[in-house]
């Protein structure tokens, strides 16, 4: 977008687009922690991190790795291991090719936790997300979400796997 006229002001337009995005930015997030902090006693946060764990190969993957898809610093995403471990959800162990490196894994009773929290948390997305747009609307809404995520970060964040 052209920026000629103040390059330290927003167009009308832009602020219009960027005042319903910060909003979205804002209030979906908290729509997911109450719906997931009711419905399964974790955080949308947590419940990404074992959605993670359940999609990845023999649900493991070096805690490294798991910060980078949740664009979280591990210290953070440590403390987040250490709450789905005390649940027994979530088990970290040295990586046995790599002494330096920790490796979460998903628990049985985890993957059972991740079972019982999806059908809330997809309903939910579906009821905020999908359901007012048409299905060009969502695949465009797709597009430009990953126009943008490539714009911040160039590995292009979290994709389900093939």
């Amino acid at each position: 977008m052209p920026h000629a006229e103040n390059p330290e002001a927003f167009s009308r337009d832009e602020l219009e687009t960027w005042s319903s995005v910060a909003t979205l930015l804002e209030w979906l997030p908290a729509a997911l922690d109450a719906q997931l902090q009711r419905d399964a006693g974790i955080s949308h946060f947590e419940f990404g991190v074992l959605f993670a764990l359940s999609e990845a190969e023999d649900g493991a993957l070096r805690m490294s790795a798991l910060a980078s898809y949740a664009n979280s610093t591990l210290s953070r995403l440590s403390r987040a291991a250490a709450r789905l471990e005390r649940k027994g959800w979530v088990r970290r162990a040295p990586d046995p090719s790599d002494g330096r490196s920790t490796i979460a894994s998903l628990t049985e009773q985890g993957r059972d936790a991740v079972r019982a929290a999806a059908p809330g948390h997809v309903a939910l997305v579906r009821r905020l997300v999908f359901d007012p747009l048409t299905r060009a609307q969502a695949e465009q809404l797709r597009a430009s979400s990953r126009r943008v995520t490539a714009a911040i970060r160039s590995d292009g964040g979290w994709r389900p796997l093939a």
